[in-house]
């Protein structure tokens, strides 16, 4: 949940990347790290298994100040992936303002997409978060390895789901910028309507991401801030990754799931 620090002028944002083991949400947060303005990004910090897993969670602080002052802190997380640590995963979404689950592109990993959609679900309800009211955006990774999901089946997704959905090689950086851009438009859209950010803090949907991707430049040099692709999808629920209709046959299945 935002947390607004008036005696300190300091507004503070939580982004939590979700999804199963070696899905990619390290490298998401490396990649980011390594595009994002060192002027304004702080160090990313990792904790490390035996086996070179994430065990507890990466942090990449953002800030800027907004045109009336106040400084935004924005914190970037990532959940262990491994069902060992589930109790890490809930302590990490714990106040989460917006969500991007990375999902495997592999087919052999269908259901290790799915285990991990349920247990974001049922870990953000045992929380007292409603999955409703959190922006969620989905991320198919690892495009360049075989056996993929196609790309004519990732944009029949794209097309029926809630949320929106960006394929990316996560190790080359593709993907990456605009999986955050789209999520954090969701939920800067989703905090005004609660908190009037903009009337109460002079903080703009347009200065919010210009801020944050200000000399920010895709892999291929496009600029960032105006980037397109589906950021306007509303908000997610249990059931809003689309899916195709054999994948709905098990109620509450997340439709990035089984094929």
């Amino acid at each position: 949940m935002v947390q607004f620090n008036h005696t300190q002028r300091e507004i503070t944002l939580k982004i939590v990347f979700y999804g199963p083991a070696l899905s990619g949400k390290t490298t998401n947060l490396q990649m980011l790290h390594k595009f994002l303005d060192p002027g304004s990004r702080g160090r990313l910090l990792t904790l490390d298994t035996a086996d070179d897993r994430t065990l507890f969670f990466d942090l990449l602080p953002v800030f800027f100040k907004t045109a009336h002052g106040f400084k935004i802190r924005l914190k970037l997380f990532t959940v262990p992936g491994q069902v060992m640590h589930n109790s890490t995963r809930r302590v990490v979404l714990t106040g989460a303002d917006g969500i991007i689950f990375v999902a495997d592109s592999q087919r052999k990993e269908a259901r290790a997409n799915t285990e991990a959609w349920r247990g974001m679900m049922d870990n953000l309800k045992q929380i007292g978060m409603d999955p409703a009211d959190i922006p969620i955006a989905v991320q198919f990774n690892k495009r360049d390895l075989p056996g993929i999901r196609s790309d004519e089946e990732i944009e029949r997704l794209r097309e029926k789901s809630r949320e929106p959905i960006f394929p990316a090689v996560a190790v080359r950086g593709d993907g990456v910028l605009e999986t955050l851009y789209a999520l954090l438009k969701l939920t800067y859209r989703n905090l005004d309507s609660r908190h009037g950010i903009e009337d109460k803090f002079g903080l703009s949907e347009r200065a919010f991401l210009r801020a944050i991707f200000k000399n920010v430049r895709k892999p291929d040099g496009t600029d960032v801030v105006n980037l397109g692709s589906g950021e306007d999808s509303a908000g997610s629920d249990e059931d809003s990754v689309a899916s195709d209709d054999d994948e709905r046959q098990t109620e509450n299945a997340p439709r990035t799931g089984d094929a």
